[in-house]
């Protein structure tokens, strides 16, 4: 008898435990209903404490209803100021204990309210966040709106597969907090999910930011990833082959440098600045004596130089810069001529021969050079106010004019390139 009484009282006892608990669930209901949040709290939190009674679904949507209402007031949320935080862990909690048995009712009912306030609110305070300044706070914010996004993404309860508005201003606000690896895990979401436009901005610059991001620190996979994505989406920006150009350039590999101007050229045929700076760096580099010696393939090297910069002046036929340096190849040539008469000494007639005839060509070549020193003349000479790089260009054109009228001691000539020269800071 005293061991079946025993029996029924802990039985009693449980079922006492089970209706207080279901009592504490119902009164914190019926304070949130009253507007009595932090009371309704009270009750919830004390409901939750008994490890026995965390499996009510029900407790968890209330836990989650009452703590959105903690976080949608002022005054309580500077009180509790991770309480959106808590209220999407409820919801988690809610949903892993009733998805399977009531399919989610409680939920449903709120026609996903809760939900939405979650969601609402991260977005919501992270924008005024921003707005203020507070980019480490707005950073926070977004990502708690992202992470709601997502989780309502995988119960299929949106099919958004990326909240973009999110993403971008979870991205910016970490870049303006100076927390550029944070930024470029959100703005690459954006680039690896293709988006292009939000809200009707254009986000190519995304994709720059990315790029130069990862060409920073030199992480090259990365780097062409971003620059494969940006070209399939903005193929006809510029910025990419320039980037391409930088980085082999900074690599050093002239062969491929090379063959990416002959690539691109070749896409861009109507860009004339390609092709002057492909025949400006040829140039550079058959002239680059740092080792002792020309390259080799000097000769080969100038004359594709030509080839480009010529095609520079079929598209702008008055670009003054791709003008200048086909008459310095035409002078270095005359000169280059001119010193190799010296290494002739013999006095021999076809030694005196070779010698004349190297004068001959060698002014045969300036008379190339001057019609484009000229042209850079009348680009730029009967302009006012230059820029430094055009003075520079002027001054040049107007020295090696000077030049060639010397060693062909044509005074007039002189005289007058020498004064045109003498007055560039002057006129311009």
């Amino acid at each position: 008898m005293n061991v079946s009484k025993r029996l029924f009282l802990t039985g009693f006892l449980a079922m006492v435990g089970m209706g207080l608990f279901a009592q504490s669930v119902d009164k914190a209901k019926d304070l949130l209903k009253a507007g009595k949040i932090a009371d309704a709290k009270a009750q919830i939190d004390n409901a939750l404490t008994n490890p026995k009674h965390q499996k009510d679904a029900e407790a968890w949507y209330y836990e989650l209803k009452i703590y959105n209402a903690i976080a949608a007031n002022d005054q309580l949320r500077a009180q509790y100021p991770n309480a959106r935080d808590t209220a999407f862990i409820a919801l988690q909690k809610y949903v892993d204990l009733d998805e399977k048995d009531k399919k989610l009712l409680l939920l449903q009912m709120d026609g996903y309210k809760p939900v939405n306030e979650i969601y609402q609110g991260y977005f919501q305070v992270g924008a005024a966040d921003y707005n203020s300044g507070k980019y480490n706070d707005a950073l926070e914010n977004f990502e708690g709106a992202i992470r709601t996004s997502t989780y309502m993404t995988a119960k299929g309860w949106t099919k958004l597969p990326i909240d973009t508005t999110s993403t971008l201003y979870a991205g910016i606000s970490a870049e303006k907090a100076q927390k550029k690896d944070t930024a470029a895990i959100y703005y690459g979401k954006l680039a690896d999910a293709g988006i292009s436009s939000i809200n009707g901005t254009n986000m190519i610059d995304i994709y720059k930011w990315l790029v130069d991001y990862y060409n920073n620190k030199k992480d090259d996979a990365n780097t062409q990833k971003y620059l494969r994505l940006a070209e399939n989406k903005y193929p006809d920006d510029l910025f990419w082959p320039s980037t391409r150009l930088d980085i082999l350039r900074e690599k050093g590999n002239k062969d491929s440098l090379w063959a990416e101007y002959d690539t691109i050229t070749t896409k861009f045929p109507k860009n004339h600045l390609f092709f002057f700076n492909y025949g400006l760096e040829l140039y550079q580099y058959a002239n680059d004596t740092s080792s002792g010696h020309r390259p080799a393939n000097y000769d080969t090297l100038i004359g594709k130089a030509q080839v480009e910069l010529k095609a520079c002046l079929a598209l702008e036929p008055d670009y003054p810069q791709a003008s200048l340096v086909l008459g310095q190849i035409y002078y270095n040539q005359a000169i280059d001529m001119q010193a190799a008469t010296k290494k002739i000494p013999g006095k021999a007639p076809e030694d005196i021969k070779k010698r004349a005839d190297l004068r001959i060509a060698a002014g045969k070549k300036f008379d190339e050079a001057i019609p484009y020193f000229e042209q850079v003349d009348k680009d730029l000479g009967s302009k006012g106010k230059l820029k430094m790089d055009e003075k520079s260009a002027l001054k040049d054109a107007y020295d090696l004019l000077t030049n060639i009228y010397t060693d062909k001691n044509i005074k007039d000539k002189i005289d007058y390139w020498t004064n045109k020269y003498n007055n560039v800071d002057k006129d311009h």
